[in-house]
């Protein structure tokens, strides 16, 4: 069993233009490759998850920008194009612009010579600019800061069974968010009326932790626990989903930036354990096409760990936030994409 920080080993290999010809404006030192293997343990269903596999997209341009001044991934927007499979791969990594403070990279995940996801990114430093003549910075203890979204401490929180189909549940746990659940029932706070203003949409969130004790919160591990969150078409009471069966959710477009640094394990942070806060608002043709803004936070202790002292939301802040376009399929295309061999 691969815990995730083994499962996202990526190794740069000498560049082959004869096997990647390069664009006429790129040259060998603006690119680079590297290689590995989709892990079978983090799929669902027969698919890889799709956090997962950006993260391993994430890892090799985090390498890629090792040496140079920027060190921290900002943003990265992904198109899942077709299916990634558990097998090899290639990540081709492109310099794109450098400016002084940011620099913009292009990165592609191959599988048997086919573009599986191609992604942008933004990478800079997390943390203030030489260049900044005022330090803007909206985190608590600031009374217009937005504060963790979980009503339970993770020191009360209740554990929760994770999804059969997700392989990879003997590597993480969840916990119950009942106060949230509630505002998706039919009558909860969230319904509206033909009086309402905006309003709506389904929420969700729970404590995540990393089972394997060696394992620590990084910017690739954020790109999972964006992706982490429940669809919202399984949110929707029974009433409100006639005819869904058993389903797949597969994303199509995922955005992340990361807000924060990672804080170093302390009394105040958990080293392998965050909170994670979803709110999805629409869901229309084709395919049961749906939105999911997620957040990730960090959290004050361990699952079922430490105890709850007052203040304790003024320390924790968001470490990133994602956006992502999802469809809605029948379980049976899911076996078949993950049997396919493109």
């Amino acid at each position: 069993m691969a815990p995730f920080g083994t499962a996202i080993n990526v190794k740069p290999v000498p560049f082959n233009s004869q096997l990647l010809p390069l664009p006429k404006d790129l040259s060998e030192e603006d690119t680079a490759l590297y290689t590995g293997m989709v892990d079978p343990e983090w799929t669902i269903g027969s698919v890889a998850n799709g956090g997962y596999v950006l993260a391993l997209i994430l890892e090799a341009c985090i390498q890629f920008q090792s040496t140079k001044s920027h060190v921290d991934p900002l943003h990265v927007t992904a198109h899942f194009l077709r299916t990634t499979l558990t097998s090899s791969f290639t990540v081709c990594v492109r310099t794109v612009k450098t400016s002084p403070g940011f620099t913009n990279l292009s990165a592609e995940l191959i599988q048997d010579g086919v573009v599986k996801i191609t992604t942008h990114l933004i990478f800079g430093i997390i943390g203030r600019h030489p260049k900044d003549k005022v330090n803007l910075t909206l985190n608590p203890p600031s009374t217009y800061a937005r504060r963790v979204p979980l009503y339970a401490h993770p020191s009360k929180a209740i554990t929760k069974p994770m999804d059969r189909r997700w392989t990879f549940r003997p590597h993480v746990t969840w916990t119950d968010e009942p106060n949230i659940h509630t505002k998706n029932q039919p009558n909860g706070e969230n319904r509206t009326s033909s009086s309402t203003v905006g309003g709506g949409g389904l929420e969700w969130g729970a404590w995540l932790e990393f089972k394997d004790t060696n394992e620590i919160i990084t910017n690739p591990s954020l790109c999972f626990l964006v992706d982490m969150c429940l669809n919202s078409p399984s949110l929707l009471p029974k009433s409100e989903r006639p005819g869904l069966t058993t389903s797949w959710f597969p994303t199509m477009v995922l955005s992340v930036e990361f807000k924060n640094k990672i804080p170093p394990p302390s009394v105040k942070y958990a080293a392998r354990t965050v909170g994670i806060y979803s709110l999805g608002r629409f869901i229309t043709p084709p395919q049961g096409r749906h939105d999911a803004y997620v957040e990730v936070w960090t959290a004050p202790s361990g699952i079922r760990e430490g105890e709850e002292v007052d203040g304790w939301r003024d320390d924790q802040f968001c470490l990133a936030i994602a956006t992502q376009m999802a469809l809605t399929l029948p379980m049976e295309v899911n076996e078949k994409k993950g049997n396919s061999k493109l």
